[in-house]
């Protein structure tokens, strides 16, 4: 806990440095939470360089000591190769475990499991039902899908009010993908009045929150003067942002 003290300058002045030696040591003495805090430095590469092999090594201490992070995020790194070879069915035991054990993202990981056919026979209706578990433990992308299966009726019936309430609760928590969301409802008029000074607000936030998708459509504003004033050279900037970064639509 002094090592997360000192990343998040909790009490203190942030030092990467003191918080992965306070984590080392702690997970060489077995610690299963400073075991998972360093796998997650090693991952993202902060302050060490960028090691996944590394960053499994650690997630699957960190699980094998029953840490409900570590389970899930090992589940993680067998789904998407992540110092290991991409094992679905090990992730999907992993997301289980870790789900039936309490954890909300791994409900949220076991979810779009569910959802997208994944090692699974597609099931919208368990989906939806972890969906909204992880949802009612305050997990941002839970809520947020949550949103995005009443909206398109996914193992529910559709209902915008729900949608729209669960959009604008996660988004106001700062989640980039729910104020994407709930941007267009406000460009769309959906639910809502059209207010398309509200959806580039929105939008902006999503933007800055490094959301690919509200990065493009941000620039499609500025290029159009949606909610804001024409700026080409904002709208050329962002879709060369997000073009860099993958997005199709954003390339096109």
């Amino acid at each position: 806990m002094l090592g997360y003290c000192y990343e998040n300058g909790i009490g203190t002045n942030i030092d990467l440095q003191k918080a992965f030696k306070l984590y080392e040591k702690a997970a060489n003495l077995g610690n299963n939470i400073a075991q998972y805090n360093l796998a997650l430095m090693y991952k993202e590469g902060k302050y060490v360089d960028k090691n996944i092999n590394k960053a499994f090594e650690l997630f699957e201490k960190s699980a094998k000591g029953e840490n409900l992070n570590g389970i899930n995020m090992l589940g993680y790194c067998y789904e998407y190769g992540i110092g290991t070879n991409i094992d679905l069915q090990k992730a999907f035991e992993l997301y289980q475990k870790a789900a039936n054990l309490g954890n909300n993202i791994a409900r949220y990981n076991f979810a779009l499991m569910y959802k997208e056919g994944k090692c699974v026979n597609k099931n919208d209706g368990k989906a939806f039902e972890l969906f909204k578990k992880s949802a009612e433990g305050e997990n941002l992308s839970g809520i947020n899908m949550l949103g995005y299966c009443y909206e398109n009726g996914i193992g529910t019936d559709i209902n915008m009010k729900k949608e729209f309430e669960l959009y604008h609760k996660t988004a106001n928590l700062g989640n980039n993908a729910a104020q994407y969301n709930l941007a267009l409802m406000y460009k769309e008029g959906r639910y809502v009045d059209e207010n398309y000074e509200r959806a580039f607000e929105f939008l902006k936030k999503s933007a800055e929150g490094k959301n690919l998708r509200g990065i493009n459509l941000l620039g499609y504003y500025y290029e159009n003067g949606i909610g804001t004033n024409i700026d080409l050279q904002k709208a050329f900037k962002l879709y060369k942002k997000a073009a860099n970064l993958g997005n199709n639509i954003a390339q096109y």
